[in-house]
């Protein structure tokens, strides 16, 4: 029985990470993300869903990131009703993310239309928080590690990939075949989650490439943060962390809490503006045995901020000149509070802004990391004087000798491996070691590819 397996995201670029498994008659999505960064990636959010959304079975979610997650209100607004299956971490969360992603929209269309600087007239959300809400009725929890039935005749297990809360590998097994999909991959060494778990063997394997082409800075992250606030805070200025609201922030207060401890940082107030994030970490403290922290130490940790939950409040801080750090989303700045922030602080060279995960082309992240002197906020042009500072040994992915390490414990080849969810340079270069290091059978997918698995 032939398996076909169709690339609807998630290559040639970090987000909407979208594959298509077909079986026996049978359809099941691995991931349903939104597109972000550059706008001829965004425009597929807006298209006709390649295949009937009503056609579909299933969908099996690796983790709860939008860029995973963030297209199901869109797919079920369009007539799926099967089952959205991932694990009780991820169920919770994305009941947090979703419907803020579809407030966020909500609002960001609102502003346009009332400031008048959309060309779309009246400017539109892509969906509402009332089309996740209605997502989120989808949703069905499971176990890691318990194998379940699906439609067609195909097994599933989810495994444990680190990376954030919750985050899964998803493995399927249909047709004498077994199949593997790395979702993303976190990091051996990570301050609170666990290393990804080992796989011994899988026909065919799909596996992420953020950052294939490059290894993280061997620096400590807590002296890199230690050095930033500290210099920021001699001179009078604010630290802006734009931080993703699930994974990073929870790391980042893990940190500033040690180096305040440990007098390694002045004492200067800590604001997390993400309600987002907020309960995002409250759902962290609930899920104590998927990391290595127990309930009372990341409770204690998180104390370290001042959670900052009505836009007033956020918008005291912008008047607030004292030296400060605020924590706030969307990680890659491409929207939420963060951006009322920037406009604050980044036109003034007392201030950092302060970048901790990757930074999808196309973003103001990474027009800031590329070193703009002006990013377009809400339709104006704002220069940036404050400097900025890339930790990127906070991120949340395994690098390319970590994901070459996890590879290296299959003990037999598969008979081929996708590379996927990374920008061009970096799939290509993952491609070129597994080829060369591993002597497997490797190949970077386009947008829209079908493959049949024999």
């Amino acid at each position: 029985m032939p398996i076909n397996l169709t690339f609807l995201g998630g290559v040639g670029t970090v987000t909407g990470s979208k594959y298509l498994v077909e079986s026996n008659g049978r359809r099941i999505l691995i991931d349903c993300g939104l597109f972000q960064g550059y706008k001829q990636l965004r425009l597929h959010n807006w298209a006709t869903f390649p295949v009937e959304p009503a056609s579909i079975d299933a969908v099996l979610l690796t983790h709860a990131h939008i860029d995973h997650s963030g297209y199901l209100p869109l797919l079920v607004r369009n007539g799926f009703r099967g089952p959205v299956i991932c694990t009780d971490a991820t169920r919770d969360l994305c009941g947090v993310l979703l419907p803020d992603s579809g407030h966020l929209q909500e609002r960001d269309a609102d502003f346009a239309n009332r400031h008048g600087y959309s060309k779309h007239k009246p400017a539109l959300p892509l969906y509402t928080q009332e089309d996740a809400e209605m997502a989120l009725k989808r949703f069905r929890s499971v176990s890691f590690d318990r194998a379940m039935s699906l439609p067609g005749g195909v097994d599933a297990r989810f495994l444990y990939a680190g990376h954030i809360l919750g985050a899964a590998m998803v493995e399927l097994t249909c047709s004498g075949r077994k199949l593997l999909f790395s979702g993303d991959l976190g990091r051996p060494d990570d301050i609170l989650l666990h290393a990804p778990a080992a796989v011994d063997e899988a026909d065919y394997v799909v596996v992420e490439s953020t950052y294939g082409d490059r290894t993280h800075p061997t620096e400590s992250a807590a002296d890199a943060l230690a050095q930033v606030i500290g210099q920021t805070a001699a001179r009078g200025g604010t630290v802006l962390i734009p931080a993703f609201a699930v994974g990073r922030t929870q790391e980042l207060l893990v940190y500033i809490d040690q180096l305040k401890r440990t007098k390694r940082i002045p004492d200067l107030p800590i604001f997390l503006d993400s309600p987002m994030a907020i309960d995002a970490s409250d759902i962290f403290c609930r899920y104590a045995k998927y990391h290595r922290l127990g309930e009372a130490d990341v409770r204690s940790g998180f104390s370290v901020a001042k959670y900052v939950v009505t836009s007033d409040e956020s918008k005291a801080l912008d008047v607030n000149g004292r030296p400060k750090v605020i924590i706030s989303a969307s990680g890659m700045a491409t929207g939420g509070r963060v951006l009322h922030h920037l406009k604050s602080y980044a036109p003034e060279s007392r201030n950092a802004i302060v970048l901790v995960g990757f930074q999808a082309g196309g973003t103001r992240g990474a027009a800031l990391i590329a070193g703009g002197s002006m990013i377009k906020i809400h339709g104006q042009y704002v220069p940036v004087r404050a400097p900025v500072e890339h930790l990127q040994m906070l991120s949340a992915h395994a690098d390319a000798n970590e994901i070459l390490a996890w590879l290296r414990q299959f003990k037999s080849p598969p008979r081929r491996t996708f590379v996927t969810h990374g920008e061009l340079s970096a799939s290509d270069a993952l491609r070129h070691r597994i080829e060369e290091e591993l002597r497997w059978d490797c190949t970077v997918p386009e947008y829209r590819d079908e493959v049949e698995l024999s």
